[in-house]
């Protein structure tokens, strides 16, 4: 595989994987289906300045998907919108499930974490749901500490969700 910003054409992969986070999972705290035109809007936001969205592309039979697959995707952007917090940001990763265990998530976190620093920022931020022990670990390997937790602040599928916050500095 190989990685790379994410592109127009990456969207249906990038639907495809976005839809069964939501669907399935709760690292995405909402039960309404993403659509492309969404898709579509989050991608142009990541292509703005500060922010990055990238993929990682089946390139071999050996990926386990066709060549050209979007096999996973991750981004950064503002933690929020005041301008006190313009050099943090905030990561995601998602895999897709069929890709999984295979070290894409820990690659493209990498490559995150190499052009949020590239770009100047100081702080990332993962905000992961407090079950979620594969991110918390894969982020607490590659140097966050866990500063924070917020209880019950989610809910989906008739569950209350707890929210760990990660920290790591840029730099």
């Amino acid at each position: 595989m190989h990685i790379r910003h994410a592109e127009t054409d990456d969207l249906s992969g990038i639907l495809a994987i976005h839809a069964d986070a939501v669907a399935n999972g709760i690292a995405i705290w909402t039960e309404v289906q993403p659509d492309l035109e969404e898709r579509a809007a989050w991608l142009a936001r990541h292509q703005e300045p500060g922010r990055v969205a990238l993929v990682a592309i089946a390139d071999d039979p050996a990926d386990g998907m066709p060549t050209g697959s979007v096999l996973a995707f991750a981004g950064y952007g503002p933690y929020a919108a005041k301008d006190g917090y313009r050099h943090t940001v905030e990561n995601s990763v998602y895999v897709h499930a069929d890709a999984q265990g295979r070290g894409l998530g820990k690659a493209l976190l990498l490559e995150l974490l190499e052009r949020a620093t590239a770009d100047g920022h100081h702080v990332m931020l993962a905000l992961i749901e407090s079950g979620n022990a594969g991110s918390i670990a894969l982020h607490t390997k590659l140097g966050f500490e866990q500063v924070g937790l917020l209880p019950e602040v989610g809910t989906k599928f008739g569950r209350w969700l707890d929210l760990a916050i990660l920290r790591r500095p840029l730099g």
